[in-house]
């Protein structure tokens, strides 16, 4: 077995327990509670008795394996998958999960089956389209219908509805957007002649409302991440300052291979990378220069890596290394040093499901 210590990716639990406790508790404030989504980390099985011992009222993934891990554990939370499931993983979803998203009757049918054949209940919840044009009903009445449809299933519980924005159309969660859903709901209420016991207004992106005081009374539920395990891009991509959250719980570690005095600009016809792409540079002259043992196969996006060695800087990567400018750091750095990163959710995606990253529970 090989004894590779780097790339290696640091765990806080301390620090996420705090974020834990402090979103959730803004939530309960205003009566509205918290699934803990642990896909953005990969489910790291030390983390989720965090969720099980938080006020959070489910653990959440789009990952069944996540979830089957904390049944694994023993661990008493409902377990609500929160990516609209394949028709073939039916099986594994009744036996696993105790809820799902939804938005498709032919799958909702199957899954009734399933329970019928298993001896076991599944709640539901259907999906509004409200203009992000991923997983939903976009019509109102075709939602109404589903709703109708799912009531009169004998093995499955229709829980409520939920929505989801600012995953791939970039739609804002805006007050308008949840009194939008606030009505659909109340719609499939009169349909049903009952109340709804969840109203989810989304994720992460839909926390600013609850900061701000203007999520809508009826909104009562919220699926959250990223809020949680970093709460950089709350900060930085919607600059709301938010001083209780640590947004260092997940941190890169990478060792640097080469420095080198070299030109910035590089040298000879430009083509394209080895993604197909073709990198923005900028010719500063010759300047020094790190190598890390650490790729895009490993994170992705370099854009999402912050240096914390003041005066470094991110200049680019390949499929195994990242290239950063130690011209102006406040460091002096040598081959073998270790160089931190802070990460945001698409880093820390890829970085904590990579096979070739260690994690580190601290």
């Amino acid at each position: 077995m090989l004894e590779k210590k780097y790339p290696k990716v640091i765990v806080d639990l301390t620090k996420l327990r705090h974020n834990i406790d402090e979103i959730v508790g803004r939530c309960m404030e205003q009566g509205i509670e918290v699934a803990g989504v642990v896909k953005g980390f990969n489910g790291i099985s030390e983390t989720l008795e965090l969720y099980e011992e938080s006020r959070c009222t489910a653990i959440a993934s789009s990952r069944l394996e996540h979830l089957e891990e904390a049944k694994r554990q023993g661990l008493a939370s409902p377990l609500m998958a929160i990516r609209i499931p394949m028709l073939s993983e039916v099986a594994d979803l009744v036996r696993i999960a105790d809820m799902s998203l939804n938005s498709e009757v032919t799958v909702i049918d199957a899954i009734n089956e399933e329970c019928l054949r298993t001896d076991k209940r599944h709640g539901i919840v259907l999906m509004a389209d409200l203009g992000d044009l991923r997983e939903g009903f976009y019509n109102k009445d075709d939602l109404i219908q589903a709703a109708l449809h799912t009531e009169a299933l004998d093995h499955v519980d229709l829980l409520g509805i939920g929505t989801n924005l600012g995953c791939y159309g970039s739609i804002n969660a805006t007050p308008d957007k949840m009194e939008e859903l606030a009505a659909l709901a109340e719609a499939v209420e009169t349909a049903l002649g009952r109340e709804l016991a969840i109203v989810s207004g989304g994720g992460t992106t839909s926390f600013p409302l609850v900061y701000q005081g203007t999520m809508p009374k009826k909104i009562n539920h919220l699926r959250i991440g990223e809020g949680i395990a970093n709460g950089k891009d709350l900060q930085d991509l919607w600059n709301i300052p938010m001083p209780f959250l640590y947004t260092d719980i997940f941190k890169l570690q990478a060792e640097i291979v080469e420095i080198k005095d070299k030109p910035s600009y590089p040298v000879g016809e430009i083509f394209v990378d080895c993604f197909g792409g073709c990198g923005h540079y900028v010719d500063r002259g010759i300047r020094k220069r790190g190598i890390l043992a650490v790729g895009k196969v490993d994170f992705s996006l370099d854009s999402q890596l912050t240096p914390l060695s003041e005066g470094v800087e991110v200049l680019g990567s390949s499929s195994d290394h990242l290239i950063v400018d130690l011209e102006d750091s406040k460091e002096t750095f040598h081959v073998g040093d270790v160089m931190e990163f802070e990460l945001r959710y698409s880093t820390m995606v890829f970085l904590t499901s990579s096979p070739y990253v260690k994690v580190e529970i601290r």
